[in-house]
């Protein structure tokens, strides 16, 4: 296995780059300066894999990626799932005719595919992807329970609906971005992944980094040695550092302004 000085995870839509958008130039360049110092970096997104991927490759990362919100781990380099933290059987099958029966706004993700709900208002994001990508992997739409998900996305849901997610203690709920909400298994998160990942790379202790800006990043910062938060983000009072805002290529800011010197003089 090869072995690299540091490791920094960082989130994806808001920090990375802007959802709908590819990494800047300016980014890509210090994803790779990283790389040059004998570093690595992961992406740590609440996008299932096959919405994450095609990132991966374009910035040459060949180490396992935090995908759905931290439940599941990915390696990019085979295109599979490494782990998948999937919830039960009868609990998946109980969520999903509630929201089928609720009419929710719901996206679910597994590591056989994307399925979207009937009332999901995603369908012209749904139909640009569908269109880029060869059938085993377009986006289905959801006709039964018969399925297992490790994550749900939910998009402006009711404050019935939220209530009765609550209602679930095996469930982690979790904001991602204003109105999404993510549901997964309980003690799932991205912070969990990125310890998971670090002892998996041998990172020596001190040199793991996370970059975000939403509450679903928060478990990610407080497990990294040095934490990253995006200025005017929700975030911001738990980091050690704040970086300009994504539209800034704040990322860049924080890899040549504070990653890179930090690992100067480890």
């Amino acid at each position: 296995m090869k072995e690299y000085r540091f490791l920094v995870a960082t989130d994806m839509d808001y920090t990375l780059l802007l959802p709908g958008e590819p990494v800047s130039a300016e980014n890509k360049r210090a994803v790779k300066a990283v790389q040059d110092a004998g570093g690595c970096v992961t992406l740590a997104t609440g996008r299932t894999f096959y919405l994450t991927g095609a990132y991966a490759a374009d910035l040459h990362i060949e180490v396992p990626l935090i995908t759905s919100n931290g439940a599941a781990i990915s390696d990019p380099v085979s295109f599979r799932d490494i782990e998948s933290t999937d919830l039960p059987r009868d609990l998946s099958d109980e969520l999903t005719e509630l929201f089928f029966s609720c009419g929710v706004n719901a996206t679910a993700y597994s590591s056989d595919g994307i399925y979207f709900f009937p009332a999901s208002s995603r369908r012209g994001f749904i139909d640009d992807y569908n269109s880029e990508v060869p059938d085993p992997i377009k986006v289905r739409i959801l006709k039964d329970s018969d399925h297992s998900f490790n994550k749900y996305l939910l998009i402006e849901p009711s404050p019935d609906i939220v209530s009765r997610l609550k209602g679930y203690p095996e469930l982690e709920i979790v904001s991602s971005a204003k109105g999404f909400l993510d549901v997964m298994m309980k003690g799932t998160s991205k912070g969990i992944a990125l310890k998971k990942i670090a002892s998996h790379l041998h990172i020596p202790e001190g040199m793991v980094f996370a970059l975000g800006d939403s509450e679903n990043d928060l478990s990610l910062l407080r497990a990294a040695d040095h934490s990253i938060a995006m200025k005017d983000s929700s975030i911001e009072q738990f980091a050690d550092y704040i970086a300009p805002r994504c539209e800034d290529d704040g990322f860049a800011k924080a890899v040549y302004d504070f990653i890179l010197p930090l690992c100067e003089h480890k």
